[in-house]
């Protein structure tokens, strides 16, 4: 039961509350980013608030300010029909609500807390006065980032005083505070504030607080905003981070609740491995690439010890993309999942493949002809050279032998959680035809280096509330067996034999790391829009993309594994091995070897006298070339 001894005194808003700190670290406590840093609060009297701004936070947040006695019956019925249907908690807060809300109470989401909100918001205009009301509003209502209060968010976007902002500032800055972080123009959506300032005058022409001339040049107005100097570091990694507390935990507690959280991210690895992709980007430039991607990850517990959105995320032109988290096409670094799934299904490493034309129709679609990215047919290859020198045609085979849904089930079992409409894949698909994330690729990449258990990535090492209290900490990992510790050590030594790859790649290519034993794939999407290298050893999963975020298609001269993603992936991976002894492929107990095809042979226990171990290759045939090397 509620009562009203148990209720803070709406007395205390002269005083306001002061919001604390959410801090975010890399593992080593280097502090990487704050949110709300301070309260960087100058109090202004109501006079100096433009009558703009005011008309404009009206007429956006609760049009009968003047006539409600502190909340909106209507707006309260309609956010509980909303509620008690099964849908989002709603608001439909007034202004006095939202004041109350910010200096009075906790951010919790529950209906107690609307109860409480709205008895205050009741009592505190039995206390105060409208324009006391407002003023107050505008003095406590977090802007974003460090401004608390519209004089401090004035400065913050604008470096001008609040009482000398124009009508379409005003009306930026009253489309704020409902999300300051998804409207602010340093974020992670830096053009969405202009669909909300737009949305603002409207409200206000159709309140007839502005005319019709008034709100279309405001909305040509270009505003100019003065940029944050709040230290960031790892910006991608911060954002990302940031987007999934505030998926968990709700904005408000995010932005106000004095958060430490302590991340996974290594900062001197991060910014050792963007210096890397930055430099390699500019010298490929000829090749008509304009961005790469990479991470960092230890598939033993999911940390993400670097995460590179792109070459740079001060670029004005897409340089706050992500790439690490967009949908791209894996090209055939998704081959993995292919041959797991065969070796899943009795094919071994010796099983003898035909690298030789065929067509494949289907009545209503074009017929399928896949290519080699070598443009020729190799024969008879075993499963072995196939998959390391990555050939198209045997891939196709196997995928079309052991079907689709039989792929798209091990895929998302292995961490791909894009493949959500399998009635719309073909063949193609073991050439990368689905698109998914970087993230996904590392977990799928993952699974290997760890003998088939699935752990995903976790940027999360602890977090602590303003209290201390430990709101999650990183001990016991979640770890799902998802593929069979045989094949899981099978695929590892055919993607870390450089002999078996030197027909496509060459004894010396990049791909090889002397002294190392390093399991990697390539992959190269059609018409080279997408070119990627993952490589892994039993602890470090490294993945690089590289391309142009429009889509547009690199030179037709990029070379998988040679030029594109392949040097930055042998530039991360060596600074990775540097000074670290050389693993070694540990072979599990249900692997078994045989002397076959003129090498030793692994086979997953049970296998090894399903294949016959001669070999009598047949000669090549040259078609025309193809791509998803």
């Amino acid at each position: 039961m509620l009562f009203i001894q148990d209720l803070p005194s709406p007395k205390t808003l002269v005083l306001g509350q002061i919001p604390q700190t959410t801090k975010i670290y890399d593992r080593h406590h280097t502090l990487l980013y704050q949110l709300y840093a301070d309260q960087n609060r100058t109090v202004i009297p109501l006079t100096d608030v433009p009558k703009h701004l005011q008309n404009a936070s009206i007429a956006t947040e609760d049009k009968d300010f003047y006539k409600h006695p502190g909340f909106d019956v209507t707006a309260i019925i309609r956010s509980l029909i909303t509620n008690l249907s099964g849908g989002e908690l709603q608001g439909g807060s007034t202004i006095t609500q939202q004041l109350i809300k910010s200096a009075l109470l906790t951010p919790e989401t529950s209906i107690t807390r609307k109860v409480k909100e709205i008895v205050l918001a009741f009592w505190a205009e039995r206390m105060f006065s409208k324009t006391q009301i407002l003023e107050m509003y505008f003095n406590q209502v977090p802007y974003g980032g460090t401004a608390w209060g519209v004089e401090a968010a004035a400065q913050t976007y604008f470096g001008k005083r609040a009482k000398d902002l124009d009508l379409a500032e005003s009306a930026f800055l009253a489309g704020i505070p409902r999300a300051p972080s998804i409207y602010s123009p340093f974020g992670n959506t830096p053009t969405l504030w202009k669909k909300r300032q737009t949305e603002v005058l409207a409200r206000m022409g159709e309140l007839g607080y502005i005319s019709q001339q008034d709100r279309e040049q405001a909305v040509k107005q270009e505003l100019f905003f003065k940029r944050p100097h709040t230290p960031l570091h790892a910006p991608h990694f911060v954002m990302y981070v940031r987007d999934l507390l505030i998926k968990k935990y709700g904005l408000p507690f995010v932005e106000r609740g004095g958060l430490t959280v302590v991340t996974s991210i290594d900062l001197s690895l991060q910014e050792k491995v963007q210096t890397i992709v930055a430099e390699e980007v500019g010298k490929n430039a000829y090749l008509n690439l304009t961005n790469g991607a990479a991470m960092v990850t230890n598939p033993k517990n999911g940390d993400i010890l670097a995460m590179i959105g792109s070459k740079s995320f001060e670029d004005e032109g897409s340089g706050n993309v992500n790439v690490t988290t967009s949908l791209r096409q894996p090209g055939s670094s998704i081959k993995v999942v292919t041959y797991a799934a065969a070796l899943s299904k009795g094919y071994t490493a010796a099983t003898i493949l035909d690298d030789s034309a065929v067509v494949y129709t289907n009545p209503g679609a074009p017929s399928y002809a896949p290519v080699n990215y070598d443009g020729k047919f190799h024969g008879r290859v075993p499963l072995r050279l196939a998959l390391a020198n990555s050939f198209n045609i045997p891939a196709v085979k196997i995928l079309n032998h052991v079907g689709i849904p039989t792929v798209v089930e091990l895929g998302k079992k292995m961490g791909i959680t894009t493949w959500t409409s399998p009635e719309r894949y073909g063949l193609s698909l073991t050439l990368g035809g689905a698109e998914t994330t970087m993230i996904d690729m590392t977990t799928v990449y993952g699974v290997l280096a760890n003998d088939g258990l699935r752990v995903d990535a976790n940027p999360i090492v602890k977090i602590t509330d303003g209290k201390g209290n430990v709101l999650e900490e990183k001990q016991e990992v979640a770890k799902q067996q998802v593929l069979d510790t045989g094949v899981a050590f099978i695929l590892s030594s055919i993607l870390s034999d450089n002999n078996a790859r030197s027909q496509a790649f060459g004894p010396n290519s990049v791909l090889n790391i002397p002294g190392k034993i390093v399991s990697v794939k390539t992959g190269t999407s059609d018409n080279k829009r997408d070119n990627w290298t993952i490589g892994y050893t039993n602890d470090r999963v490294v993945a690089v993309w590289v391309g142009n975020n429009n889509g547009a298609p690199m030179s037709q001269t990029l070379a998988s594994g040679i030029t594109g993603a392949a040097p930055i992936w042998n530039r991360i991976i060596t600074v990775l091995l540097e000074g670290k002894p050389g693993q070694i492929l540990i072979q599990p107990t249900n692997v078994v070897t045989k002397s076959c095809l003129g090498r030793t042979e692994f086979f997953v226990k049970g296998t090894e006298n399903s294949v016959s171990c001669i070999f009598r290759p047949s000669p090549s045939v040259s078609p025309s070339p193809g791509t998803n090397r």
